[in-house]
């Protein structure tokens, strides 16, 4: 991996840092549940802290709010945190048609919500899709966004790069290239999406949402915004960032392969922390708890 004097990645341990998370696998995070409206959609969102900046969590798929549980109860003793139900899933509204799942929409969600909480700009957290979405956001609405934060989604261009040249990529994508195609959500179950949720309680909450869920919905985030080929590379000039941004990628993550994150650098005026994750796939924050708590609240804190 390539690497800059503008990068520091960043490994901590809860001795160095001197904080006393509580550790993952304990009770869930208390949070009270609350409604925004986006021009008539409904957005679900859960929160938890009494002071402090507030942070928008977004979760991506196949996932709800609920992903954020040990990220919640980390930071909620110096944040707001408001974690989000994507429309389309769980208690978010569900419209149909392709358009409503257009990235400026999802954008306008994440701007709805802050709104809703009273404020003019967060701190961006998102994985996944959600990751999508924080990077459109902030380059959408920088005044909105203090920090950006973003797991397992490489920068749009990064991706973009690696599906135009990287042959590996292109054959990882296999799966969202099914996903674009007609009724592929008549080919999901949810027992089949939460395959990956370990522990018998945590999957029934799991089962839960993706039953309160539409496929269809979900899917329609890959119909109408995931790169269709033939790839091609944009070489276009990037939306260049200003604020502080903190990368996150789990290198054992098959479907977003870590090649992606080179240049990163290259396309944000800000700084960039980029922290690479040994022995985490895709939901890194899932594989890694209580690494990614210390990591963002040791990277949250740092000016304060």
């Amino acid at each position: 991996m390539l690497l800059s004097n503008t990068i520091r990645t960043i490994a901590v341990t809860a001795t160095l840092l001197g904080w006393s998370l509580i550790p993952a696998g304990a009770e869930d995070a208390k949070v009270t549940h609350h409604n925004a409206d986006n021009d008539g959609v409904k957005i679900h969102y859960a929160t938890a802290g009494d002071s402090g900046p507030l942070v928008v969590m977004i979760h991506g798929f196949p996932d709800f709010w609920y992903s954020w549980n040990e990220q919640i109860k980390a930071l909620q003793s110096t944040h707001r945190v408001a974690a989000m139900d994507l429309r389309g899933y769980n208690r978010s509204d569900k419209p149909k048609g392709l358009e409503n799942y257009a990235i400026p929409k999802l954008v306008s969600d994440v701007a709805s919500v802050i709104r809703d909480m009273g404020e003019k700009k967060a701190v961006i957290v998102g994985h996944d899709w959600g990751g999508m979405v924080a990077w459109q956001f902030a380059m959408m609405h920088p005044e909105m966004t203090a920090r950006l934060i973003v797991l397992n989604l490489p920068h749009p261009k990064g991706l973009n790069r690696e599906l135009a040249n990287n042959p590996d990529q292109q054959r990882n994508s296999q799966y969202a290239r099914n996903f674009q195609q007609p009724n592929a959500h008549k080919q999901l179950d949810a027992e089949r999406l939460i395959r990956w949720v370990k522990g018998e309680a945590k999957r029934a909450k799991y089962i839960e949402a993706m039953k309160r869920s539409d496929f269809e919905s979900m899917l329609n985030y890959y119909k109408r915004n995931y790169p269709r080929p033939p790839y091609k590379e944009d070489t276009s000039e990037p939306v260049r960032l200003n604020m502080p941004v903190l990368l996150i990628h789990g290198l054992d993550d098959w479907a977003l392969l870590p090649g992606a994150l080179n240049q990163t650098w290259e396309w944000l005026d800000g700084d960039l922390t980029l922290v690479t994750v040994p022995g985490a796939g895709h939901f890194v924050h899932h594989d890694k708890p209580d690494f990614i708590n210390r990591t963002l609240k040791m990277w949250l804190m740092r000016d304060r």
